[in-house]
């Protein structure tokens, strides 16, 4: 009898559905029956974002407040795994990939069920799959693979790529000098073998090792530098995020934080970051390599 597999996912710039299709080219074999469901939100997101629209899903995004969502009927009431792809925004679950979370219909087919996480994200990604696990541990739902695609240009770098693709809308070298911005085609098409690798334990019916195979693969890495940040960026974001739904005057207040935000970006991380190399980190590389192993799904606790 075929696997049943269901696969979950929003594309708003349509790079994670490029994603999602080549995992898939890995994973979809004869005796695979692959369940499709592109989700797609009442209100759309519009692409390319506006200055305004972009920092306004923030608060929703932190506070994983959930979005209307077109309707659509799941084919199967049970299945033998689970893939949910989605993207991080503002260090979060985006407002879509909650949504698709929220609904009873998806919870059913995720309780008791092994779930694999496939992510497009720019860098960080780390503290949104925390947030994830939260929600799947009292549907009894365990993570048994995880495959992070990011930008590999650096942090400050990809921070202006990013804004150039989400606010203008194209894909292309800002300048003519930056690198093209998101997830390298390469990548993406290597997302194929991770398929493969998921099939194969998807029929052996056990996925003990598969995380550690993908790690040796490249599906997932994790950089000591961007993992200071993510430990810390989202106290930050819930408490601007909590401040800012309670306030009459939001847009006001969203404008205040987006200048906050490339602050912080641009100026105080660099400097942070820094300090934190020559200073704190030399001291503490057994805790670092703990916490690498531990969100790389290497190792159960830090």
């Amino acid at each position: 009898m075929a696997k049943k597999v269901l696969v979950l996912y929003y594309t708003q710039t349509g790079q994670l559905e490029e994603i999602v299709n080549s995992f898939l080219a890995g994973l979809q074999q004869t005796d695979v029956a692959v369940e499709l469901v592109r989700v797609q939100p009442v209100n759309d997101f519009a692409f390319p974002w506006n200055s305004e629209r972009f920092f306004d899903a923030m608060p929703d995004s932190v506070l994983a407040k959930p979005a209307p969502l077109v309707h659509f009927t799941l084919k199967e009431s049970r299945y033998d795994l689970v893939v949910f792809a989605y993207q991080p925004w503002f260090l979060s679950l985006s407002i879509p990939a909650n949504s698709i979370l929220a609904l009873p219909q998806v919870q059913q087919v995720l309780t008791n069920t092994p779930v694999v996480t496939l992510i497009g994200a720019r860098n960080m990604w780390i503290s949104s799959q925390e947030k994830l696990k939260k929600i799947l541990q009292p549907l009894g739902s365990r993570i048994v693979g995880n495959i992070a695609l990011v930008d590999k240009t650096n942090n400050l770098a990809s921070a202006v790529t990013i804004l150039h693709w989400m606010m203008g809308g194209k894909k292309t070298r800002y300048l003519g000098v930056f690198p093209t911005p998101g997830v390298q085609e390469d990548d993406i098409k290597n997302a194929e073998v991770y398929g493969r690798t998921v099939y194969d334990y998807l029929m052996a019916g056990n996925y003990q090792g598969m995380q550690q195979k993908l790690f040796s693969q490249g599906a997932i890495e994790v950089k000591a530098n961007l993992l200071f940040i993510e430990e810390r960026a989202p106290r930050l974001f819930n408490i601007w995020a909590n401040f800012i739904v309670k306030r009459a005057n939001r847009k006001a207040w969203l404008v205040v934080f987006k200048y906050y935000l490339l602050f912080a970006l641009f100026i105080v991380a660099p400097i942070v970051l820094t300090v934190n190399m020559l200073l704190f980190r030399p001291f503490f590389m057994g805790l670092v390599a703990r916490k690498k192993a531990y969100y790389a799904g290497l190792r159960e606790k830090i």
